[in-house]
């Protein structure tokens, strides 16, 4: 396969998505060479808008089965690789770039690209929290979507990874349409695999739901079962719904927990920095806020919360600092989470409190 004759297809499914399809649309189309959007029972102006763009606009009778839907979309795709995308996803002009370059080196030996995706970001525009996903793959191979809800691309052979990423701006209010699909299965006697479960308790999460979260968080851990990334994150969510829940001992332990899956991570450091501060116990919280600025971040995690490692644990050391009355460790901990997040609003408000304390002194 000569390296400039690859060319891809872009596979979405979507509904009811007029408010943002054609921004991603516009974003991506420079750089792939055929759409194939699938529409799930739009009502608004999801499908006109798509035809502007696209002859190839499939329906697909949904039956509560995202995989089953992205399977048919890739199934219509007719080019070399296979590139997919959420309506509400954007490729910015910087990303653009490093497509088109990547698309002029690759080959046919190549099975699957993998790319950051970013889904959270600060005032700065630089990303928080961001994933990892196998972004672009290659037709022939016939990799298929697993899972009805939070489905997956499996994949496997030569995969390589991109410093490309795609951006995530998400326009809806969080629905409670997964919510109903899980507990829908549920109902039906339909089994749930470690992966369902997980995802099952996030979504419980989400909702508010924290008792029935924490009881399928120990279900997905204690059948041990679940890939190891995301029993870390299962620990650390338990622990988020025991704090919702005042309880403070089973969010230390859950937190705790995490550390028998691999070392400490930021976000479970922080988290107990959190839960010691909440008890005014400073001297605690500052141990674990200052753990968290000495671990590196995960190289093989796909899920990382950049500010649990950069400028979060400093801002509450600053505040536990400040509480103990050392004012100048706290300021020199506002000062480095300034390095890092310089228009975080409480930042720049401990700037102008300490500006005007050392002044008046």
């Amino acid at each position: 396969m000569k390296k400039d004759s690859i060319t891809i297809s872009l596979c979405m499914i979507v509904k009811n998505e007029e408010n943002v399809l054609e921004r991603c649309l516009s974003s991506v189309s420079t750089i792939v060479d055929e759409i194939v959007i699938i529409d799930t029972g739009s009502t608004d102006q999801t499908k006109e808008i798509a035809k502007k763009f696209t002859n190839c606009v499939y329906d697909f009778k949904w039956i509560n089965d995202f995989s089953a839907a992205r399977n048919f979309a890739f199934s219509k795709a007719t080019k070399d690789f296979i590139m997919w995308l959420d309506a509400d996803d954007v490729i910015t002009e910087e990303n653009v770039a490093k497509l088109l370059e990547l698309k002029k080196t690759l080959t046919g030996e190549v099975d699957a690209i993998a790319m950051k995706y970013h889904l959270s970001f600060d005032e700065d525009g630089n990303p928080t929290f961001s994933s990892v996903r196998n972004r672009i793959v290659k037709r022939k191979r016939n990799f298929k979507w697993i899972g009805f809800v939070h489905e997956y691309l499996e994949v496997y052979g030569n995969i390589i990874h991109s410093d490309a990423a795609v951006i995530h701006h998400k326009d809806k209010d969080s629905s409670t349409r997964n919510l109903k699909i899980y507990e829908e299965a549920i109902a039906s006697g339909k089994p749930l695999n470690p992966r369902d479960k997980y995802y099952y308790a996030n979504e419980c999460l989400d909702h508010g739901k924290y008792e029935t979260a924490i009881e399928w968080y120990n279900k997905f851990l204690d059948e041990g079962k679940g890939w190891s990334e995301d029993n870390i994150q299962a620990c650390g969510k338990m622990a988020d719904c025991y704090l919702n829940l005042g309880d403070m001992d089973l969010a230390t332990s859950s937190c705790l927990k995490s550390f028998t899956y691999d070392g400490p991570r930021g976000e479970n450091c922080c988290r107990l920095g959190y839960i010691y501060l909440q008890q005014n116990d400073y001297h605690r919280a500052i141990s674990w806020y200052k753990i968290a600025t000495l671990v590196d971040i995960p190289k093989q995690s796909p899920f990382i919360n950049t500010a649990c490692y950069t400028w979060l644990p400093h801002l509450q050391l600053c505040l536990s600092y400040s509480r103990l009355g050392d004012q100048e460790t706290a300021k020199k901990h506002n000062d480095i989470a300034a390095s890092f997040a310089p228009n975080n609003p409480s930042v720049k408000h401990n700037q102008a409190y300490f500006n005007s304390l050392f002044n008046e002194h």
